[in-house]
């Protein structure tokens, strides 16, 4: 379904990673404390359509080049997360400096900074950035903190955050908006999805948190929205996928977040419970693949998965590394595949001859597949960062703080799964040894 013909190797670990909303930019922060931001080339595709110049893409064959458009040290310590705004037009950043930086995108000059408040002495790392609309930036922390930061005239930092919450008693994992309403003037989205420890939450920007899940027995790590995928009397409801500690994908249907309401296990072929799904992201609608969702997993395998027939394309054998795991996944504007993981970001193309069922035929199967389901449940058996700060400055030593960070988390939810998942593994699910 996807081919790798781009690898790009970084100077030091990577932490996060950011793509322009409608240009070919991609943006890494390391454990380093660098930010640099990278051009991709142009899609075949945008010249066939009059918005390029035609160049061929360097995924296609190998004429292109990856260009560093710029670099700089942006935080004295690890670059935890990155930010697009809305529009593309700003770039945020925060690192375990506890600082969040606002920087133009094209030049990586910095516009304003703000500290990341803390209840304690110690520093409260940063976790997560998402802005979620024009007016509103998300910042999530190590102590479960979710801080709502206002934005200025052209995306500056407005200084303290305005409101925050404390939505999960651990770390913030994920986040993902949840489309606005049909009553919503505005068209930006207000309320969201949080993964933390193992709960989900949904937070609306006004009111704070609406409701917290209960416990899912399993660390919970990352989430996308799916549209197009509720009831079958309901289509545009739409669900949340979140990917578990322990190798399996829940599906939520929005709106009913006491409880997941399926299951799919993505990775489960170890005793104890499967890799940890670390990052997802959606397969863009145009792409013509129908509803399926990339997992990015801890053992270095990127897994697609199609939620229609709720599992894992096995055609699709595909690996960003051997050793690391995924830390980010992400489509770019021209509908290419970026993963990241250790020290090297991949760049993927669709392979058109591979391509999937249509989404008409995973509908028409959905179809099916809920009457089967209703079946089921009438029978009682469905589950429940001096601000060019060092510019210039070509140290390229790792931050072994942050590189020890990523050990600790990776440690911790081995521990986690082996302390509440029991002889049975994940969701009750018995492991056998093969021989």
């Amino acid at each position: 379904m996807f081919e790798n013909l781009c690898t790009l190797p970084l100077q030091a670990d990577v932490f996060a990673t950011a793509l322009h909303p409608s240009e070919p930019l991609l943006t890494v922060g390391l454990a380093s404390g660098h930010v640099e931001t990278f051009r991709l080339p142009p899609s075949a595709a945008a010249g066939e359509d009059g918005d390029g110049d035609g160049d061929t893409s360097v995924l296609s064959d190998g004429r292109g080049s990856v260009d560093s458009a710029w670099r700089t040290r942006r935080h004295k310590g690890s670059c935890r997360c990155l930010a697009y705004g809305h529009d593309g037009r700003a770039m945020y950043s925060a690192g375990t400096d506890a600082l969040v930086k606002c920087f133009d995108p094209l030049t990586g000059q910095v516009v304003s900074k703000a500290a990341i408040p803390s209840t304690t002495a110690v520093p409260d790392a940063p976790t997560l950035l998402h802005v979620l609309n024009p007016l509103s930036l998300l910042l999530a922390t190590d102590s479960g903190a979710l801080h709502i930061v206002d934005l200025r005239d052209g995306g500056a930092l407005g200084g303290r955050p305005a409101q925050t919450h404390y939505p999960h008693a651990d770390y913030v994992s994920s986040m993902t908006p949840l489309p606005p309403s049909e009553e919503s003037t505005s068209g930006f989205a207000k309320q969201w999805v949080s993964t933390g420890g193992t709960t989900l939450a949904v937070t609306d920007v006004r009111p704070g948190v609406l409701v917290r899940s209960e416990d899912q027995e399993d660390e919970l790590l990352s989430s996308c929205f799916v549209p197009g995928l509720g009831p079958k009397r309901n289509r545009n409801n739409g669900v949340v996928a979140v990917g578990s500690g322990s190798g399996v994908l829940t599906l939520w249907d929005k709106g009913a977040w006491d409880d997941q309401q399926e299951r799919i296990i993505v990775d489960g072929n170890r005793k104890g419970g499967g890799e940890s799904i670390d990052a997802i992201a959606m397969v863009p609608r145009e792409m013509g693949l129908g509803k399926k969702v990339v997992c990015g997993v801890g053992d270095g395998s990127l897994r697609v998965v199609d939620l229609v027939r709720r599992e894992v394309v096995t055609s699709a054998n595909l690996r960003h590394d051997d050793l690391e795991g995924v830390v980010s996944l992400g489509f770019d504007s021209a509908n290419r595949l970026i993963s990241a993981g250790g020290r090297t970001v991949k760049v993927w193309e669709e392979l058109s001859e591979l391509q999937g069922g249509s989404e008409q035929e995973d509908e028409e199967e959905e179809d099916s597949e809920d009457e089967d389901r209703a079946k089921d449940d009438r029978k009682g058996k469905r589950a429940a960062e001096s601000d060019s700060d060092s510019d210039g400055d070509d140290d390229d030593s790792d931050d072994e703080d942050g590189v020890a960070e990523m050990k600790r988390r990776a440690k911790r939810r081995k521990e986690v799964k082996s302390s509440k998942l029991g002889p049975m593994g994940a969701h009750g699910i018995l492991g056998f040894e093969m021989d």
